[in-house]
């Protein structure tokens, strides 16, 4: 408030993302609201892009800002300022004198490379810094905006609509030098969607940070990486490539043309054994239990994870209920009129919501409890069985318990009732592998 009344603040802008930042964000424009009635509140992000109605529908939110939000927000200080109209902003939605909902055009996105750098001397990067498996300062990046794929279940492609735009590997380059050399950084996480589309571009940019000496972790897609050549994997570990996130997704080729994924479980188990060879830990993503069949699903995939296992033994597994993301179009599995969605941001911080974004509570009217159950269970003795190496704070006798402890039940395939594995993560304190969201 005080820092409101010193810059005569022109408004209040919040990112906001489904989930415990949304729930935050909520109460502190409520509060915003109550006591300096005057300053206009807007949302960016993924949750308004993809909810904007019911972004507008609580009262304490006059605009949001859809998608690539950079230009939209200067503009829309020109026309709080009364230098242009609402009406001629794209990607801004709104509401009218009447109180009406307007939704204006979709704006085109740019590349990274039109915008300028982070204000790195703005903030205290130090702070953000963190130690991790991957260096003591670990540093984060994203070198793109957005993602050209189609995948049904993701809520990525309604905010930017399906394109992905690269910053120069010259660019790149500089920003992560720039990290190392003021601030120290010894190892970097890169948040983009698909850090590796073209060959080409992915040779030059690991020429160019590989001086660099940094230990870092990406996302990719098993599909664009089984066709590169063993020049180019070999490039990318020599480069400081350390860990590889893919969305695997499903064990089944049937719901992976369901998701309209675009890949298949054979290019998985290629780059499973693709990334043993070139020393590279892949952790591998997958979505189970498919709607139009979800025991089948299930059953197929939980297979498919020890097929992996067994050509990979490194290899990370994260395993994720389906819970569906409202999109513009049509939800995978034609859920549509199976799940009633929240409609505005306090219905959405309901702990029934609150849970289920979370994957807390993942109950779906298509999901019988036993099947629930069996893959819960399943995660619980993979993840005792291979602990993940990102957790650099389980004491190595914890690690060696719990492996010891699901040893039986991973060979026999006894997943049932893991209550000693339930009791030893509380006690070790687990952390689980890296999650996603969206």
């Amino acid at each position: 408030l005080s820092l409101i009344d010193k810059h005569r603040v022109e408004l209040l802008g919040v990112s906001v993302m489904p989930g415990p930042q949304m729930a935050a964000g909520m109460e502190v424009c409520r509060e915003i609201r109550k006591l300096r009635p005057h300053v206009p509140i807007v949302w960016g992000g993924y949750f308004p892009s993809i909810y904007p109605e019911a972004t507008l529908n609580a009262k304490y939110i006059d605009f949001a800002v859809r998608g690539q939000g950079e230009d939209t927000l200067l503009e829309l200080l020109e026309a709080l300022r009364g230098e242009r109209t609402f009406e001629s902003i794209l990607g801004l939605s709104y509401k009218d004198q009447f109180g009406f909902h307007r939704n204006n055009a979709e704006r085109p996105m740019k590349g990274p490379d039109t915008f300028p750098w982070s204000p790195f001397h703005r903030l205290p990067v130090e702070k953000y810094l963190r130690p991790s498996f991957f260096g003591k300062r670990t540093a984060v990046h994203h070198a793109s905006i957005g993602c050209p794929f189609n995948c049904s279940f993701c809520g990525v492609h309604a905010a930017y609509g399906r394109t992905e735009k690269f910053e120069s590997p010259a660019r790149t380059e500089a920003i992560l030098r720039h990290l190392v050399d003021r601030y120290g950084a010894d190892s970097v996480q890169f948040y983009d969607m698909n850090f590796f589309l073209s060959e080409e571009q992915a040779r030059e940019l690991m020429d160019r940070i590989a001086p660099l000496k940094l230990r870092w972790w990406c996302e990719a897609r098993v599909d664009i990486m089984s066709r590169y050549s063993d020049e180019t994997m070999q490039a990318i570990r020599r480069a400081g490539c350390t860990m590889i996130f893919f969305g695997a997704e499903s064990g089944s080729d049937w719901a992976l043309k369901e998701m309209q994924k675009g890949i298949t479980t054979e290019q998985t188990l290629i780059m499973a054994r693709r990334t043993r060879e070139a020393g590279i830990i892949p952790e591998f993503s997958f979505v189970v239990g498919n709607p139009k069949d979800p025991e089948r699903d299930t059953r197929e995939t939980l297979a498919f994870i020890r097929k992996i296992k067994r050509i990979n033994p490194d290899s990370e597994i994260i395993i994720q209920h389906y819970t569906p993301t409202p999109q513009r179009g049509s939800m995978y599995g034609d859920v549509d009129d199976k799940i009633s969605f929240p409609t505005s941001p306090g219905e959405w911080a309901e702990k029934k919501w609150m849970d289920f974004t979370l994957r807390i509570d993942t109950r779906a009217p298509w999901m019988k409890d036993k099947t629930k159950r069996l893959i819960d269970n399943f995660e619980i003795v993979v993840a005792s069985r291979w602990p993940t190496v990102q957790d650099i704070r389980a004491p190595r006798w914890g690690r060696y318990l719990l492996q010891t402890l699901s040893a039986w039940r991973y060979t026999f395939r006894i997943y049932t009732a893991p209550h000693e594995l339930v009791l030893a993560q509380r006690f070790i304190d687990l952390r689980k592998p890296k999650r996603e969201s969206l």
